[in-house]
């Protein structure tokens, strides 16, 4: 079951212009633009009249028209104009569709689901690298065919590498994973060990030393649905992985990510750098998609666990204690009409490329 009363991901920042724009999250359909002053608005995607899609219709003095009969709605989902009434019949107060709140972080734009007053909402998970000048950054999406939470599990699970990522960087002699202390926080969970992979081919291996004594890596939940790893080459040498992982519905999640290198940070070799983000996404897609059941966080008891498995297990508790609060997703969040029947507008994702956009 997904979460409300957090931010979640809707698109990049560059992807939302003057012209309205479907976004499928939580299986709920949604439409972003922006206005003349560069500002977003998000409201639901279908008009309360006849359940015309508000995406397909088009942006007029900072509003939004309905195809189907010309309704005009304001950013914050008043109905302005019905062309069909007498010029100046009253509009009643519940013409309106349902609006949510919008920032714009570190190139993405954020929406929040939920209820809680502006001062009781969680935070946006911390990324204190991406406004450094000496921080390489590029963007990627990745589509699963798999629950978010599933997806959020593997991304800090430790103790899988050395098997899924054996043609790459996994070292199947040194499996070990040593007991790692645990950092909890309000929404989060961090813990970091030293792992042993092989050594790195390629221009990577002049940053990778064979004769290095390991890589600290460091692995981070950001509830319900963001992670960051965080590799720790030697020589100062350091690469984040920063995946929000939406949930399209309840068997779809799409990644949507953020790689940060302090190495190696000229343009040139972005390309290197998204290769090797996505055969990783392509090498856990395989077991991801596979997993038995492929379902939404279940029970703790009904699996075995071992001591590796310690941040998986926070996560878990943490999801338990927002559903708990009764922050569970039950009914849809704005004015859907026969959800049946909707079809899913996916983005342009392709596990065999990244997003072009890059910050220096």
């Amino acid at each position: 079951m997904a979460l409300k009363n957090f931010w979640y991901v809707a698109d990049l920042s560059s992807a939302i212009i003057n012209k309205p724009k479907r976004i499928n999250l939580l299986g709920r359909d949604f439409v972003l633009y922006r206005n003349t002053k560069g500002q977003v608005a998000a409201l639901s995607n279908w008009c309360v009249h006849r359940g015309g899609s508000l995406s397909h219709g088009w942006v007029e003095d900072d509003c939004l028209r309905c195809p189907y009969h010309g309704w005009k709605y304001r950013a914050d989902g008043v109905c302005i104009e019905i062309p069909a009434n007498r010029a100046g019949a009253p509009i009643a107060k519940r013409a309106r569709v349902k609006t949510y709140p919008v920032q714009e972080k570190y190139g993405w734009i954020w929406l929040f689901l939920g209820d809680l007053p502006t001062a009781e909402r969680p935070p946006h998970p911390p990324l204190p690298e991406f406004d450094k000048p000496d921080w390489r950054v590029i963007y990627g999406e990745f589509l699963w065919d798999a629950p978010y939470t599933r997806v959020v599990e593997n991304a800090i699970d430790i103790a899988h590498t050395p098997f899924v990522h054996a043609t790459s960087f996994g070292n199947r002699d040194e499996p070990q994973v040593e007991n790692y202390d645990m950092h909890l926080a309000a929404w989060s969970g961090s813990a970091s060990v030293m792992l042993k992979p092989r050594r790195s081919k390629g221009l990577w291996r002049y940053i990778h030393r064979k004769d290095s004594p390991g890589v600290k890596t460091t692995a981070t939940f950001f509830m319900p649905n963001v992670t960051r790893l965080e590799v720790d080459l030697g020589n100062g040498a350091q690469m984040i992985i920063f995946g929000s992982h939406k949930p399209i519905d309840d068997y779809t999640t799409l990644t949507q990510w953020i790689q940060l290198r302090n190495f190696f940070t000229h343009p040139w070799f972005d390309g290197d750098a998204k290769r090797r983000t996505l055969k990783i996404f392509r090498e856990d897609q395989k077991v991801v998609e596979t997993l038995n059941p492929n379902r939404a966080l279940h029970p703790l008891a009904t699996e075995f666990h071992v001591r590796s498995d310690a941040l998986a297990i926070a996560y878990r508790k943490l999801n338990q204690q927002c559903l708990n609060r009764g922050w569970g997703i039950n009914q849809p969040l704005n004015n859907s009409v026969d959800s049946s029947r909707r079809t899913i507008s996916m983005p342009n994702s392709d596990q065999s490329k990244a997003s072009e956009l890059t910050k220096v």
